[in-house]
């Protein structure tokens, strides 16, 4: 069966995105959670342990709090409060700290530290997923069992002001509300003004129990201009100015003889050094957890966040969620008598206890499990000498060893729940990995010969005893897995015909597989796969670099210093590359020039012209421009190699990037202090200028002159948000959102994407024009390099514009004069694109994603386009170079399937580290470091190579339905 390449490359796309996607459905799982399906209640807590006859009616000690007051600060950092500068920032939180009733502790988030999944954290307890991070931006009602669901259905009024997350989580739970987006990072002063317009009024009132704030203002600063930024301070001392409001309404309030009230400041997730979040950095993790009630006499040490969950709970009278990971914090219970502590921690360690039971089929076989019993016997003995009256100081004692017992029981049990962070469903992982296995193993060959045609041996193989055979055998393991399996499976809930098409679809693609290798060998038996055009069977040394270092970066992501430092990798291959194509340079224009000049002398004779890549005769570059047009060719090919080694290590100065090194200063930096704004301001002009001229030059009129004034636009709106200076501008100028000047690059932006999608569809509907065609994509492209420079920061413009310089001399002095085929230069930009991306200032990591930049242009929070220009500015160097590829092979005058060609291999390449991170993770179960390390480099794979197959598969079915109109 003979089909066309494209329609080969779009199927396999296709079928690599399911795989991914089947793959993220068993490793991104819900969380581990109770299997109770209903909420605790009160009626179910146990009795406390008693070894004697008559049995004890207490069921939970009385409240100790009466009213709560928590007071979120979003991204505040421990060292805001703690810290050296702490007296400066908050004097009056810092006063409390060190002389009043309070207990500060050092409150450790688990990672992602993102809004949402922290504040299910707060009030459940439990640990969520790094899925948890898609869902953040809209998230649903929660669900499960969780503190603010068990303080309304025991009566308790709740008041809440702030981020609009809560009102999503908890619907109808607040008896007063009043939430505001948290995504438009442009506002730090409205944000927390409607909060705080609601204080007076609510603190003057006494028909609430639990009144919740949600600081905005703090997390924005800390997007837009970092945690150094001159705004932090008087944001901070606003925040230090309503906690006293808030803290001084209390005192007068509080009467004597009733329980008194509890003030709690926390901070969801700290801010890293670039004032983004997501990730696992110390400074991202440790947030101040200050709790504030004249029941304390003092201090704190270092906690979990999740503590918090079941302290609240015990410290109101409440049960504690089913879900909840944390141990009470015991100094906020240490002033109550040694019997209620005793109660606290064996009511904690009995719902612990249960969650394990859940969590983990050997759950007796459990350190802390046995150290809980141990100590809950323990407890019954005390208690039933306290019943009998004995009041001996061995009984304190003793009763003080049972309250360590239950302190290092819950600390294990604790650590081990918090280490079962989600039961993966290992069946749909495993069959992701065979399918896209099985897909790269099928489509490689193929991508590589760059053929018009593809024939697959279908009827051959589906008439095949071992295409029958292989379909009973994967039928049985299907059946065996799920009447076996301890836990539901995706795959076991789909239906028996959809089932039994996927198991035939699987066995099918390995037949076709190894019907095409046994074909392939019996035709070419004992050459290598790969051939270059000339005449044998070889690899050049850009072909073994460019092969060996792909797969070289492939095996270096299973180790985890090497994900977290990925940069330096993609540095040292593009540096080696650059050395490649230098020597590859000198052959060509020096080593050959003898030869060449004898070509020219024998010109008349066709056979003495050099063979080009794809295998026909071309002039060489010599007698393209004469003698001195030569000259100059030669030494512009020979700087090339060497400029772009230039660029890529100013490049790697100006952002400090990856997880280790990252705090340390850079150019960046410098460039963004006040003092040198005018450097700044100086090189973004220079950066625009140059993008113009890079850009235009295969533009029409209409999009030039459209470039030209929308770059203009670009500094304008940099000028306006302050971030550079115009001639005619003072320092001291107003700041503004620069909305209208951001709107009017946007003006131009949809004007270029509209000329070159005009004549982009004029090529392809009325006339098979390829210079039309090629002028269309171009003028598309400079739409995206002009979006690309809106969004990007003033500092990062130098990126865009060594980009293009690159991109230019590559295609013009490299990839053409040497006649480079499509593979290579597919890895080649490849290479660039992936090396881009981290020039940028990205990693790894989740809290270096800008979301600031989702809201240029806008008034308010719009998630469509927010999203859309959030991971366009993320991931604007790979698609930038994947472009380049779509535009540079259009323009070269080649056929259709070498465009396609080289769509596809960029595909497959991108697919290949996604691969073998699904191969890695599926082998590795080890949680912690899995989730910690692994989990946000597979979401940037997999979003990747998503976005790299859609782009592929549209042009890919461009150019089909292109050739499939010729006459």
């Amino acid at each position: 069966m003979r089909v066309r390449s494209s329609f080969f490359a779009s199927f396999c796309l296709v079928l690599e995105v399911l795989s991914v996607a089947l793959f993220l459905r068993g490793f991104f799982p819900v969380p581990v959670k109770s299997s109770f399906s209903s909420k605790s209640k009160l009626s179910d807590l146990p009795d406390e342990p008693f070894t004697g006859s008559s049995p004890n009616l207490s069921k939970v000690p009385d409240p100790i709090f009466k009213r709560v007051v928590i007071v979120l600060i979003d991204a505040l950092r421990e060292d805001f409060v703690f810290g050296p500068n702490g007296r400066k920032y908050m004097p009056y939180t810092r006063h409390l700290v060190e002389r009043g009733s309070t207990h500060s502790f050092v409150a450790k988030a688990r990672p992602p530290t993102v809004t949402m999944p922290r504040i299910k954290a707060l009030t459940t307890g439990s640990i969520p997923g790094f899925i948890d991070v898609v869902m953040n931006l809209n998230s649903p009602a929660l669900l499960e069992d969780n503190l603010i669901w068990q303080a309304k259905m025991a009566g308790k009024r709740m008041v809440f002001y702030g981020d609009d997350t809560w009102v999503k989580l908890f619907p109808k739970h607040f008896m007063e509300y009043d939430g505001t987006t948290s995504f438009f990072v442009s506002d730090y002063t409205e944000v927390d003004n409607n909060v705080t317009r609601h204080l007076d009024n609510t603190l003057k009132r006494d028909d609430w129990d639990i009144l919740i704030l949600h600081y905005l203002g703090l997390d924005h600063i800390g997007h837009i201009s970092g945690p150094h930024s001159s705004l932090i301070q008087p944001k901070l001392m606003e925040m230090d100015d309503i906690l006293k409001k808030i803290h001084g309404s209390l005192i007068l309030k509080e009467t004597e003889g009733a329980l008194p009230y509890l003030l709690v400041l926390c901070g969801d997730h700290g801010m890293s050094e670039t004032g983004s979040h997501g990730g696992s950095s110390a400074h991202e993790v440790n947030t101040p957890l200050v709790l504030i009630s004249p029941a304390f006499k003092r201090k704190g040490k270092h906690f979990q966040q999740v503590d918090l969950t079941p302290t609240l709970a015990l410290g109101l009278g409440l049960p504690i969620s089913q879900n909840s990971v944390g141990r009470l914090i015991q100094p906020v219970v240490e002033e109550a008598s040694l019997r209620d502590q005793l109660r606290f921690l064996h009511l904690n360690g009995h719902q612990l206890s249960c969650l394990l039971k859940d969590s983990m089929p050997a759950y007796e076989k459990e350190e802390g499990y046995e150290q809980f019993r141990v100590a809950e016997k323990s407890h019954g003995n005390w208690l039933k000498l306290v019943v009998e009256g004995n009041t001996s100081e061995v009984l304190n004692n003793m009763g003080k060893k049972v309250l360590k017992q239950y302190l290092e029981a819950l600390r294990v049990m604790s650590a081990a729940l918090s280490k079962q962070m989600g039961k993966y469903d290992m069946y749909s992982m495993v069959v992701g990995v065979v399918l896209l296995l099985l897909l790269l193993l099928l489509a490689m060959p193929e991508a590589l010969s760059g053929a018009s045609e593809v024939d697959l041996p279908v009827s051959s193989a589906l008439l095949s005893l071992p295409f029958y055979l292989l379909c009973l055998l994967l039928f049985s393991v299907h059946m065996l897995v799920c009447t076996s399996a301890e836990s539901a499976c995706y795959f076991c809930s789909l239906p028996w015909g959809l089932v039994f098409g996927a198991v035939a679809l699987s066995s099918a693609l390995l037949c076709i597989l190894v019907s095409m290798a046994a074909r392939k060998g019996a035709k070419n038996p004992g050459h290598p796969p790969i051939r270059i055009p000339g005449g044998g069977w070889s690899l050049s040394e850009l072909d073994i670099l460019l092969l060996a270092g792909t797969a070289g970066h492939t095996l270096s992501l299973s180790a985890s210093s090497f994900v977290e430092e990925e940069h330096q990798v993609w540095y040292f291959l593009l540096n080696t590359l650059c050395l490649v194509v230098f020597q590859d340079v000198c052959r060509k224009y020096f080593r050959e020039r003898s030869a060449n000049i004898g070509v020219i002398g024998c010109s008349e004779d066709k056979d003495c012209l050099p063979p080009s890549k794809e295998g026909y005769a071309v002039a060489s570059p010599l007698t393209d421009l004469g003698v001195t047009g030569a000259d100059s060719e030669r030494w512009l090919a020979l700087a090339t190699p060497l400029l772009t080694l230039a660029c890529c290590r100013l490049l790697r100065s100006l952002n400090q990037t990856g997880v280790q090194w990252v705090h340390l200063p850079d150019l960046g930096h410098w460039l963004n202090s006040s003092e040198h704004k005018t450097v700044l301001s100086l090189l973004a002009a220079m950066s625009l200028a140059l993008i113009y001229f890079l850009v235009q030059r295969r533009c029409s009129w209409v999009s030039k002159i459209a470039l030209a004034l929308g770059l203009l636009g670009v500094y304008s709106y940099r000028a306006a948000v302050g971030n550079v200076v115009l001639p005619w501008q003072h320092s001291g100028g107003n700041m503004s959102k620069g909305t209208m000047k951001a709107r009017f690059v946007y003006v131009f932006i949809l004007g270029i994407f509209f000329t070159g999608s005009k004549d982009l569809l004029r090529s392809q509907v009325i006339t098979a024009d390829a210079r039309l065609k090629s002028r269309g994509l171009w003028e598309i492209y400079s739409g995206v390099v002009l979006l690309v420079a809106l969004l990007f920061r003033a500092h990062n413009l130098p990126v865009l514009c060594c980009c293009l310089l690159v991109q230019s001399l590559m295609a013009q002095f490299i990839w053409k004069k040497l006649h480079y085929d499509a593979a290579q230069t597919t890895i080649m930009h490849y290479w660039f694109g992936q090396a881009f991306f981290y020039f940028q200032g990205n990693s790894n990591s989740i809290a270096t994603v800008d979301i600031s930049v989702g809201f240029v242009g806008l008034e308010s929070y719009v998630e469509a386009p927010a999203v859309f220009l959030t991971a366009l500015s993320t991931y604007a160097g790979p698609l930038l170079w994947a472009s380049h590829l779509i535009c540079y092979l259009s323009s070269e005058n080649r056929s259709s399937v070498a465009v396609g060609h080289g769509c596809y291999c960029l595909a497959l390449l991108r697919s290949v580290p996604a691969a073998a991170y699904v191969v890695l993770v599926t082998a590795l179960r080890y949680h912690l470091f899995i989730w910690s390390v692994f989990s946000p480099k597979l979401l940037y794979e997999s979003m990747h190579t998503l976005l790299t197959a859609a782009i592929c598969l549209f042009f890919t079915t461009m150019e089909q339905s292109r050739s499939s109109s010729r006459p």
